[in-house]
């Protein structure tokens, strides 16, 4: 064994009460490419710090598979920053939100880290289209018609107007991951009709938030996707209200007064 000294520091040290200001936590699939890097672009920051946990889940991407997903949600809220509290937490997953239901994910986080602020994609997507002021929406998903007929269900419930709903029919999320930007584009372009106020694409594996801007340019209305609408959510918590444009029409508005409240 060395017998160099090592010495004890004799200088007073300072302690700030958190390391980053805001502390957001993130529950996103084993198997998801989009969340990390997305909340990377549109949340994390010198202020805020974003911080992930994963959870078991196998295609193929169905509503029994996504029902799975329930049991794992308190240990993986568990494991994010345990016994320290968050400013909000976000469950990464729009159709698993969907079949399970908002107030059954907020209870099973709730059950790891009571008090927090819990925020679903089809939630946020809900309130950013309320921001809007739009009820008559099209919707698109990358799902199979089985995994999407609940989201048009969802969206009827909360008192939305679905004027045309497309799918591209797949059922892994990885390969969701893989669809080029530019082909979300020109496929959200095909699913809005003239009669739709707002488009929203569902997913957190899609590559669409970074597009979202060039979509509302194209077709003269609003654009709120999963990612997109998660992560405004999650800065308007934080306190964070400065307008970035450059992200789509939704990262200029405020929350509307009843969000989280």
């Amino acid at each position: 064994m060395s017998s160099l000294p090592i010495l004890r520091s004799p200088t007073a040290l300072a302690f700030d009460e958190r390391p980053v200001e805001k502390r957001v936590g993130l529950v996103v699939l084993a198997t998801d490419h989009t969340t990390e890097p997305d909340f990377r672009r549109m949340v994390a920051g010198d202020r805020i710090g974003v911080y992930t946990a994963r959870i078991a889940y196998a295609n193929p991407t169905t509503p029994e598979n996504l029902r799975r997903m329930q049991p794992r949600l308190a240990e993986g809220a568990a494991l994010i920053l345990p016994d320290e509290p968050l400013d909000a937490i976000c469950y990464s997953c729009t159709s698993a939100s969907v079949v399970m239901g908002d107030d059954a994910i907020e209870q099973a986080i709730a059950s790891a880290k009571p008090g927090i602020p819990v925020i679903t994609p089809p939630a946020a997507a809900r309130h950013g289209l309320t921001a809007f002021g739009a009820q008559r929406i099209a919707v698109l998903t990358p799902y199979t018609e089985q995994t999407s007929r609940p989201m048009a269900a969802y969206f009827g419930v909360h008192g939305f107007d679905i004027a045309r709903f497309t799918c591209f029919g797949l059922d892994d999320d990885r390969e969701m991951a893989r669809i080029a930007p530019a082909s979300l584009v020109r496929a959200a372009i095909e699913a809005t009709p003239p009669d739709a106020e707002a488009l929203f694409i569902s997913c957190t594996a899609l590559r669409s938030a970074g597009v979202a801007a060039e979509i509302e340019a194209a077709i003269g209305r609003p654009v709120v996707t999963s990612n997109q609408a998660t992560a405004w959510a999650t800065l308007r918590l934080c306190g964070d209200h400065r307008p970035r444009p450059e992200g789509g029409r939704l990262m200029t508005l405020p929350l509307p007064g009843k969000a989280w409240s």
